[in-house]
């Protein structure tokens, strides 16, 4: 992910049963059977050697631990991201050339090893290619140089061919694939039509959302014409991000938790649903996770989107919301990144907490957000080393 940003009656049910968990270190040097009959952790079960242990949880199998990646696991809190910078002080040169997104994607995993390793993009890159001139300027953000507001503006926006507009996409993920070498998942991203819609209709970045807002209530046939175009856009490019070597694909509806749930049935679930359902016609399956900040209100609508996974923020308890999301349906989360700035014991509290709270399988861990800027790196190496060491 980019340094500057992202990314009727409802049952009820019981949450999955908590796991007994220990770090591996209680019984690392005991011989097997002695560790299997008298040590605090049995050998693991090693479900498959030929797929990352994140596609085996979410798929609900057998897995020794939870697989952990880091939402802006690749950025500015790396002191090898902020000298490639110093180089190349352009995002849009970083996102946009193969080399360098390569080298981005591979800093934290030569590092810390994650189960999971994405793509160093940003969800606004499709935008060029769709007529809507963008930058990303230091210090202020995303900046959408002509607004959209009418619809004549809409209608000059152009359907999205990733193939021609950002082949380097296609390209760093080929590459990656071979780099990792299934030792973990590659991740690919896109954003949700209803946040990239608020994007180009706010102009950037927004606190109150007053524009997209008034579209959507005073012109709302407008607004659903702009979020069609999105939805077609990003299910092709989910599928081109598949079809270069993503083996999963988060999307990021970082605004939708701006709108009331009656609005959110309107604006964003009916969209989200399409590009779903969409994806799963060509890739039945590639796990799809959806991450939208601030999601407590919403969670029992998120999963009705049909995606395989639910990314949880930290404003949620992770028992609370396995509850309300059901057993058929991954979570993703939730330590709260403000936790990578205390204590190596606290960190471990915490992890531990959301482990056990989340329990056995169909869990992947990670923050309930990204990495915040002048995050410690030693102590996203602690975070990795404990979540790492965790046993079922």
């Amino acid at each position: 992910m980019s340094c500057i940003h992202s990314y009727g009656s409802i049952a009820s049910f019981s949450v999955p049963s908590s796991p007994s968990f220990t770090r591996r270190s209680r019984c690392a040097s005991k011989p097997k059977l002695l560790c299997a009959l008298g040590g605090s952790v049995a050998e693991p079960k090693v479900t498959s050697v030929a797929e990352p242990l994140l596609l085996n949880a979410v798929r609900g199998d057998d897995v020794e631990r939870p697989p952990v990646w880091l939402m802006r696991q690749a950025g500015r809190y790396m002191k090898s991201y902020q000298t490639l910078c110093e180089r190349y002080p352009s995002f849009r040169e970083r996102s946009e050339n193969v080399d360098l997104i390569v080298e981005i994607s591979l800093q934290p995993w030569k590092v810390f090893k994650p189960d999971g390793v994405i793509l160093f993009s940003d969800i606004l890159t499709p935008l060029s290619g769709m007529n809507i001139p963008f930058d990303i300027v230091k210090g202020r953000g995303p900046v959408i140089f002509d607004p959209l507001h009418t619809a004549e503006d809409v209608d000059q926006v152009r359907e999205f061919v990733p193939q021609e507009s950002v082949p380097y996409v296609g390209e760093a993920l080929t590459i990656l694939r071979k780099e990792v070498d299934n030792q973990a998942a590659v991740l690919g991203f896109v954003g949700a039509p209803f946040t990239l819609a608020s994007y180009v209709v706010e102009g950037g970045s927004s606190k109150h959302f007053t524009k997209i807002k008034r579209l959507a209530f005073s012109q709302p046939k407008v607004l659903h014409a702009l979020l069609q175009k999105f939805t077609t856009s990003m299910t092709k490019y989910i599928r081109y991000q598949a079809d270069s070597g993503a083996q999963a694909v988060q999307i990021f509806d970082s605004w939708a938790t701006e709108l009331s749930p009656v609005d959110f049935e309107e604006f964003s679930l009916p969209y989200l649903k399409q590009i779903v359902d969409g994806v799963k016609e060509t890739h039945p399956d590639l796990p799809l996770i959806l991450y939208a900040s601030g999601s407590g209100g919403l969670l029992e609508r998120l999963a009705l989107t049909g995606v395989d996974v639910v990314s949880l923020d930290w404003t949620v308890d992770m028992a609370e919301g396995r509850r309300r999301l059901g057993p058929n349906i991954a979570v993703q989360g939730n330590v709260d990144p403000g936790v990578l700035f205390g204590s190596k014991e606290f960190i471990t509290s915490r992890i531990n907490d959301t482990v056990t709270k989340a329990g056995r399988g169909r869990h992947i861990l990670n923050l309930g957000h990204g990495i915040v800027v002048g995050t410690p790196e030693e102590n996203v190496a602690h975070f990795f080393e404990v979540a790492k060491g965790i046993r079922y």
